[in-house]
Order: C-alpha cells, then sequence, then structure tokens
C-alpha cells in the first residue's frame, strides 16, 4: 500500500466527532453500525488512508495477515499507516489483533448494503407519500429556513442577550449555548458571550455546527435519550436527498424527540410540529461531507462572501464588501467600524480594537486566519495574500498584553526597620513565595499561598519567639 496521496495530507485534522466517537464502547458503535446509513457517514468522516484501508478489506471475505499489508507501506508512509490503524482500532472498524487485518462484521456488512443497495431497512429514510396539498417545500425556502435559525443563533451570541437583535433563539438553545460555555449567565443577568464564544464565531460554518452538536451529544444521556438513537438519526439525515419529503413514522421515540430541536437549529424543517413528515434542510445533508452547510448564493451570504469579501490595506484600513449584518458584526469584534454604504463597510484594524478582541479570548492567530479566509479575490493575488506590517502589528499587540501578568498575593510594607524588612524578605525567599521585591521602599510582594506563613513569621518576630 502506498503513501497517503499529496491531496491526503492537505486535511490531516481528524473530524470533531471521531475523538467523541473513539470513547464509546464497542457495543454502542456495534449497535451503531447495525445501520447501513451511519457505516457510510463514519465512512465519509475518516480520512483518505482510513478509506483506503477500508476499501481494501470491504470485500474480501478472510482476514489479512498485517505483514502482507504492512509490506506495502512506503517508509515515508509506516507513521500515517500506523496512525490509521490506531483510529479505525478505537472505533471498533478494524479487529484490534496484531497478527490478522479484518474489518467488524457488523460494519462491514451494513458498509457493502450502503453501497450496492437493497433491502428496506429504512436506514437512509422513509420518503413520504406525495401531498398534492402541500408539495414540498423548494430548495430555496429551505436554504432560506436554514440560514435564519442559525444566523439567529450567532446575532443572539453577538450582541450577548442584548435583544438588538428582534429575534430570539429557542430555550433548548440558550441551554445548548450555556453548557457547551459559548455563553454564560452572570449574576442572573441575560446571557453573556464567553471567550470561546468569541472563537466560536470566527470558526467556520461546519466546524461551528459539530460543535454544538457534540454537546448535544454530551447532554443526551442526562436527558433519557438513547445515544446511538441520537448518532444514527444525525448520520440518516446526512444521507437524505435536499428538498424531499420524509416520513416520521418510523423514527424511534428518541428521534421523534429530537425533531424539535433539530427545528430550532435549522437542521430540518417542518410546516407545523404536529406535521407527519420533514424535510432536511443543508445543515442537514452536509453533516458529513466538504460541501458547505449553509447556502453560498442567491441571499445576503452571497457568492462573493464565499469567494472573499474584505481588503486589507498595508496602513490598517480595511473595506469589506457585505451586507450581512452577521458578517458585520463579527468584524466588528477586532476591527474599529467608521462607515457602512450598501454593500460596503469600512473600519481600521487599531491598538484598541484588537486589544478589545484580545480581552474576549480572541487570539492574533485567530484574527490573522480570519482575514486570510475571507480575503477578496483581489487580494489573493498577492504574495504574502495579508500585508506583513499588518500581520506583525497585530502579533506585536497581543505579545505587548501578555508581557504583563497578574497574580493575587499581598503586599508587604510599613517594616520598622531595614534589618525586620530583610528578616521577613529573607525568610519568604525560602518559602518560594516572594513575587516582587523593592529595598529602596522596604516592601515585597507576596502569593497567596505564602501569606499564612509569612503573617505567623511575623507574629511571633513581633512577639519576640523569633
Amino acid at each position: 500500500m502506498p503513501a497517503a496521496p499529496p491531496e491526503a495530507t492537505q486535511d490531516s485534522t481528524p473530524h470533531a466527532l471521531l475523538a467523541f466517537l473513539h470513547s464509546q464502547s464497542q457495543t454502542t458503535l456495534t449497535r451503531l453500525y447495525q445501520r447501513p446509513s451511519s457505516c457510510l457517514s463514519m465512512f465519509r468522516l475518516l480520512g483518505p488512508l482510513e478509506r483506503q484501508l477500508i476499501m481494501n478489506l470491504l470485500w474480501l471475505d478472510s482476514a489479512v495477515p498485517a505483514q502482507t499489508m504492512s509490506a506495502w507501506v512506503t517508509q515515508e508512509g509506516r507513521k500515517m499507516y500506523d496512525n490509521a490503524l490506531v483510529s479505525l482500532s478505537k472505533l471498533h472498524i478494524l479487529s484490534s489483533s496484531p497478527v490478522k487485518l479484518a474489518l467488524n462484521t457488523t460494519f462491514k456488512s451494513s458498509l457493502r448494503h450502503a453501497i450496492v443497495g437493497g433491502g428496506t431497512s429504512g436506514s437512509f429514510g422513509v420518503p413520504a407519500e406525495p401531498d398534492r396539498k402541500h408539495p414540498p417545500p423548494s430548495i430555496e425556502t429551505l436554504d432560506a429556513y436554514a440560514l435564519e435559525r442559525w444566523e439567529t443563533i450567532l446575532h443572539y451570541m453577538v450582541s450577548s442577550g442584548s435583544g438588538r437583535f428582534p429575534a430570539r433563539p429557542s430555550q433548548g438553545v440558550l441551554l445548548l449555548l450555556q453548557r457547551s460555555g459559548l455563553m454564560t449567565n452572570m449574576h442572573g443577568s441575560a446571557l453573556q458571550i464567553t471567550s470561546s464564544g468569541f472563537q466560536f464565531l470566527l470558526h467556520t460554518p461546519h466546524a461551528q455546527l459539530w460543535e454544538l452538536l457534540l454537546q448535544y451529544l454530551h447532554m443526551a444521556e442526562e436527558r433519557q435519550m438513547d445515544l446511538v438513537e441520537v448518532l444514527s438519526f444525525l448520520f440518516m439525515l446526512s444521507t437524505m436527498e435536499l428538498g424531499r419529503d420524509y416520513s416520521v413514522e418510523h423514527l424511534s421515540g428518541t428521534q421523534t424527540a429530537m425533531l424539535e430541536d433539530l427545528r430550532d437549529y435549522g437542521i430540518i424543517w417542518q410546516r407545523k410540529a404536529s406535521s407527519r413528515r420533514f424535510n432536511p434542510t443543508r445543515l442537514a445533508t452536509t453533516l458529513t461531507s466538504s460541501a458547505p452547510p449553509l447556502p453560498t448564493a442567491g441571499n445576503s451570504s452571497g457568492s462573493h462572501q464565499a469567494q472573499g469579501f474584505i481588503v486589507l490595506e498595508t496602513n490598517y484600513r480595511l473595506y469589506a464588501y457585505t451586507d450581512n449584518p452577521l458578517q458585520t458584526a463579527v468584524l466588528n469584534l477586532f476591527v474599529t467600524l467608521k462607515s457602512r454604504f450598501p454593500n460596503l463597510v469600512v473600519g481600521a484594524i487599531t491598538r484598541e480594537s484588537v486589544k478589545k478582541a484580545l480581552a474576549n479570548g480572541i487570539t492574533a492567530n485567530q484574527i490573522i486566519s480570519y482575514l486570510t479566509t475571507h480575503a477578496h479575490p483581489q487580494m489573493r493575488k498577492n504574495k504574502p495574500l495579508l500585508p506583513v506590517t499588518v500581520q506583525d502589528q497585530i502579533r506585536l499587540w497581543e505579545l505587548e498584553k501578555n508581557r504583563m501578568q497578574s497574580r493575587e498575593g499581598y503586599l508587604y510594607t510599613e517594616f520598622a526597620s531595614q534589618a525586620d524588612y530583610e528578616y521577613v524578605l529573607e525568610y519568604a525567599k525560602k518559602l518560594d513565595v516572594v513575587l516582587w521585591e523593592n529595598a529602596l521602599r522596604r516592601c515585597f510582594f507576596g502569593s497567596v499561598e505564602g501569606h499564612s506563613n509569612i503573617r505567623g513569621f511575623i507574629e511571633r518576630r513581633s512577639a519576640g519567639n523569633v
């Protein structure tokens, strides 16, 4: 087996869901692998080398000696090959025998079923009967619905629940934002965005969606939901056809209960809560693919934004060709906005705006990464893409912030004599709790951990016991 092709190394970061699945038991995963749609979705989430290994073993009826398989691996690809085997073993897709390689029989059978078709298991969803009175919504309607629901969540986070936007997410969504650490309830007031929440806003929509879904999976057990049913329903949605009606008749109790939650996230559309049919949106059908989860044309997040909409000059001035309020709000996290026109926002990256972003947990690299990702096509002709002076200055402002560190402690001052000061200071240094000292002013600053010992020493010395 040759080393992975060059394109395989371009996206070497494992999918966020895989780490969660690594922690699940073999019984849980084997139950999940009973559904062909789950196995196909898992196959999509894996890296190129893992997929190649599975396809090499899928149609074999007997195990392959591990030595035979490793003989095809080049020296350069050895580490990648070993990592792929470990990953597949943790997912219980591959047997853990060091002598022979074989796929989990349940996984192999279901993936074969998913590839060649056949059967009436309904693993990929059961299409609903045509309804002349209520035809399925258009793809444009589904896209607009998904975008509206998703941006409602992001707008609420940007505004920190201040009510500047008319729409408000459901209580279920607000609970999820709290439990995931993206927002917090400070002293009984409205929810406030956290530093993790600011970082969340700079991620891609696909990464954002899975971050919330992972928290949803972590909460499944306390909500008395069957984790396998939750996972299998998400995987089922990822294999459905956009724009088609599907019946709810064959869903389990857990999956039926999930419909309300998934409506709030914009993942599914239903005409009304009691409807016996539903439609997956683009957020659902792209869960396990590399396609964008939100529409890229025909709305405020137009194709020009998908390609890039930011122009940054060497004088720190920034021009954003967008009329999307959410895009503008995200830019406002680290840019001083000065003017707004139809389809254009003008601002500047300043020391104050970057310091505000840094204080909220956004790093210099995240700012630079966001500017790079959303750079206008005209800027992509530049080498380097972003002005080096601007990149360096953003990093310098971050270093300036990190140069000063705060520590809790106690300041010891007003000593009766220089001898008293030096005597107590020497004792504190032996305890290794001195954080700062000033001999001219006869004072020093000690850590919280050493305060009780230093205070006791001073009291004993004052009483003449030392």
